[in-house]
């Protein structure tokens, strides 16, 4: 059976109050798993909500991408957030409401530290933000879902604290006595539970901070570096690991996952430190699915020409319980794109 029909008999036997599990045979069905860092940022507060009440080219492009590959769950990044102001209308406006479940919460870029992070001798300012940015949510996240979404199961972990990472790369040297207050994940990292077919898929979301525009002391480096981590060691079921809760742990033993997100950093080229991905990567419970687009490889973001140029940077990565029926970048042909990053899909049989 063809997956998008699947899915809609699937989801015909959800409004149904049924189950797959009340079929005459129990064949896995695929779902579409996408992640795509659309460029909706905005440099100002709420003008990305402005421009989603009428017509956007470049939103319009950014639902052109997604609507030509259809996925059933997927996580944008950089998506201002605005409580659930854009989420809806970028759904209603732009998705033909394709998505009736979705998640977004507060991120740390932009939300003032009240400290001098920057060490340019003031206050203020997307240098001293927890996480840079303009204003209180942008660069955010959301997950869209044509599944149900376990909200009340949802773990967050904006406030997590850099020092309580073991043998973390925190750069003490530069932050000094500010170091201990510093949060780790510059948007935040997220565990969305999903129903699928009465399975829970958990989708871990995350947007690591670019490793550059720092200085010698790579601040941001080892920054991305240990938010990479930090998923890693979710995955892994680290016990040092809080959500904002204050529930301590990583993910249930033997749980399905996909991890989502660009994560900016690639396996072999650019700025990050070495082998910095690769925590992730070489996990025995990730399979990593490396999906091309023809002349481009397994490369997901078209960066400035020569340095640091095309980079692998965005990742749809399940855990190894999941079997990957296909993956892909998708690279259209022509020019112009409403991001400089490229959608990442995988079909997953839950």
């Amino acid at each position: 059976m063809p997956r998008l029909v699947a899915v809609a008999v699937t989801l015909a036997f959800m409004a149904a109050g049924c189950s797959s599990a009340d079929t005459a045979t129990d064949a896995p069905s695929s779902i579409r798993v996408a992640t795509f860092n659309a460029s909706l940022n905005r440099p100002a507060l709420g003008q990305l909500v402005s421009d989603l009440q009428s017509e956007n080219a470049q939103a319009r492009a950014a639902a052109d991408v997604i609507s030509a590959n259809s996925p059933d769950v997927l996580l944008i990044n950089e998506f201002d957030y605005s409580g659930d102001a854009a989420v809806t209308l970028f759904n209603d406006n732009y998705l033909d409401k394709q998505y009736p479940y979705s998640f977004t919460a507060p991120v740390n870029t932009g939300v003032d530290s009240e400290l001098d992070l920057d060490k340019d001798g003031a206050l203020g300012g997307p240098g001293d933000a927890w996480g840079f940015g303009q204003f209180p949510g942008q660069y955010g996240m959301v997950v869209f879902s044509k599944f149900p979404i376990d909200t009340e199961s949802v773990r967050t972990f904006q406030n997590f604290l850099w020092k309580d990472m073991p043998d973390s790369l925190l750069p003490r040297d530069y932050y000094g006595e500010v170091s201990d207050a510093l949060r780790l994940s510059s948007k935040s990292h997220w565990d969305v539970p999903i129903d699928v077919n009465g399975k829970t898929l958990h989708v871990l979301a995350s947007h690591p901070t670019p490793p550059s525009f720092d200085g010698p002391e790579d601040r941001n480096g080892k920054r991305n570096h240990d938010e990479i981590r930090l998923s890693a060691d979710y995955i892994s079921g680290a016990d040092y690991l809080y959500d904002d809760k204050g529930v301590r742990g990583g993910l249930e033993q033997g749980a399905s996952f996909v991890m989502l997100g660009d994560q900016n950093s690639d396996p072999v080229d650019g700025d990050s430190v070495a082998g910095a991905i690769a925590q992730v990567l070489d996990l025995p419970r990730v399979q990593d699915p490396a999906p091309t687009s023809g002349e481009h490889g397994t490369d997901t973001a078209d960066f400035a020409d020569p340095t640091p140029g095309d980079l692998r940077v965005d990742y749809v990565l399940p855990s190894d319980d999941l079997t990957v029926v296909d993956s892909q970048v998708y690279w259209p042909n022509q020019a112009e794109h409403p991001s400089d990053h490229r959608l990442v899909w995988a079909d997953l049989e839950i």
